[in-house]
């Protein structure tokens, strides 16, 4: 099996890459608001709602790993300078690693600009009921980038299956070719 992180800042297209290599792929897109508009409605943004969501994302991992699907992609905002964010990380990965799956890490970066634009697009907004407060939507996107580093440093992440790509250029198709290009994802 194989299970892809693809992680970076809000609205730098990670579920839109994500749709996309589901299409080529057949791998199931797992995208992170899955669980947060689940449980949202009842627990707001509160610690409350991480924790379910946290073990509602390990089920999830364990299970796809144990009946062995094809592939799972995971979006994710990985804030550097959390260690809990660190430690999510490597727990996921051990979940599949511990069973021979193979894990890959894309991460994706784009200029502020675009992300602002990214951030209004009514496939996002269809998606992700919690983002279409714009405003409200567009304050917590440059507010995180000011508490959070939300892209690594160069050479830290150390995985042999590391892809960075800067996607403020590229569309969603250009980036999954990019993807599967580089790790051989075979087309369904």
């Amino acid at each position: 099996m194989n299970f892809i992180l693809l992680f970076g800042p809000q609205a730098v297209g990670k579920m839109t890459v994500g749709q996309e290599l589901e299409k080529r792929t057949g791998y199931k897109l797992f995208h992170n608001h899955m669980t947060i508009e689940l449980l949202h409605p009842f627990f707001g943004f509160g610690d409350e709602m991480w924790r379910i969501s946290d073990v509602i994302r390990e089920e999830i991992f364990k299970s796809a790993s144990k009946i062995q699907l094809d592939g799972l992609i995971f979006t994710y905002v990985w804030a550097f300078n959390m260690q809990e964010d660190w430690d999510f990380v490597e727990k996921t990965s051990r979940i599949f690693e511990e069973n021979g799956d193979n894990v890959y890490f894309v991460e994706l970066e784009a200029d502020l600009n675009v992300r602002l634009e990214r951030n209004q697009t009514p496939n996002r907004l269809a998606h992700k009921p919690t983002k279409r407060n714009i405003f409200q939507s567009e304050t917590e996107l440059k507010n995180s980038m000011e508490n959070y580093r939300l892209n690594s440093s160069v050479g830290e992440i150390k995985r042999k299956n590391y892809l960075r790509i800067n996607n403020t250029h590229m569309t969603a198709q250009e980036v999954a070719t990019r993807i599967q290009e580089t790790f051989h994802f075979t087309s369904k």
